[in-house]
């Protein structure tokens, strides 16, 4: 059982590209399920039915949330579906399992205002404060994920133009345009921070830590929670907030979803309909703050 867990996972990383975090998941979730299958007695995929794996998701529902039993369940179809496609297995077991119902939880973002304190809490006079701002200015001009951002090298740049080569989930490939704060910040830290952060170790990479290694994205979540503690925001302030508030103010300003959705890299467009739900949620605050009848 354990060979055909391994092929699926070598199978992840080389054809489907997914990220070794996704990957990792999915390894977790298998060998969870392998060992319970194994305990049941089951010693071959060949050899489990759909209600086994309906006894393993509700013995787990127990002590897992809803979005880990999801999380599980696709990584078991996924997994079947693969060994059904190299006729290691027949029937597939899990093709008629559901989904559990997720909650819908709206992403949190922040005000046009708070932002603004953000983007300008670096001191731009040290190479730092000028990465940091470069930083802070791009993620929200931009709205791409901290991997994305961690991964930067100089060919995906065209600040001429003021756009990004951003490759993102799936290896693909997308044109975001950056605007000219985003741009105007850059240049100043590529003139000015960088030379100074690079000590002799040149690489490719257009963020670098105070080492002259490449920024992780760890590195990117510590900057970004430090500064929104230093200018007092209390609710907790990630990269991901700056890509939520990046979408949810383009709505808010007249943006259209389909471009948001190509600009955010989403494959499927119910995934930036979220944002409308934040837009709506906004409106109605305002209204029962403001109308006279509310």
């Amino acid at each position: 059982m354990r060979t055909e867990v391994d092929l699926f996972l070598e199978y992840l990383v080389a054809e489907r590209r997914l990220s070794r975090h996704t990957v990792s998941s999915y390894g977790t979730d298998l060998r969870l399920l392998m060992e319970y299958l194994q305990n049941k007695g089951k010693d071959a995929w060949a050899q489990v039915t759909s209600k086994d794996l309906e006894d393993y998701l509700a013995w787990s529902a127990s002590c897992t949330t809803a979005k880990t039993r999801a999380r599980r369940l696709a990584s078991m179809r996924s997994f079947f579906r693969f060994l059904e496609e190299r006729s290691l297995l027949s029937p597939n077991p899990s093709q008629f399992l559901t989904f559990p119902k997720l909650p819908r939880n709206l992403p949190k973002t922040l005000s046009a205002s708070q932002v603004e304190a953000l983007l300008n809490a670096p001191v731009v006079s040290t190479p730092l404060g000028l990465r940091d701002k470069a930083i802070l200015e791009l993620l929200y001009a931009t709205g791409i994920r901290v991997a994305e951002l961690a991964a930067l090298t100089f060919h995906q740049l065209n600040l001429k133009a003021g756009f990004l080569v951003v490759r993102g989930k799936g290896d693909k490939e997308r044109l975001v345009p950056m605007g000219q704060w985003a741009v105007e910040a850059l240049e100043a830290y590529l003139e000015r921070g960088r030379p100074l952060l690079v000590a002799g170790r040149e690489t490719g990479r257009v963020f670098l830590n105070h080492r002259g290694r490449p920024l992780s994205r760890q590195g990117v979540w510590k900057m970004i929670r430090s500064y929104a503690r230093r200018i007092g925001l209390a609710a907790a302030v990630s990269p991901h907030v700056l890509r939520h508030s990046f979408a949810t103010h383009l709505l808010q300003n007249g943006a259209d979803l389909r471009s948001l959705q190509m600009m955010l890299g989403h494959a499927d467009i119910g995934t930036t309909q979220i944002y409308t739900h934040v837009a709506r949620e906004r409106l109605k605050r305002i209204y029962r703050q403001h109308h006279p009848r509310a």
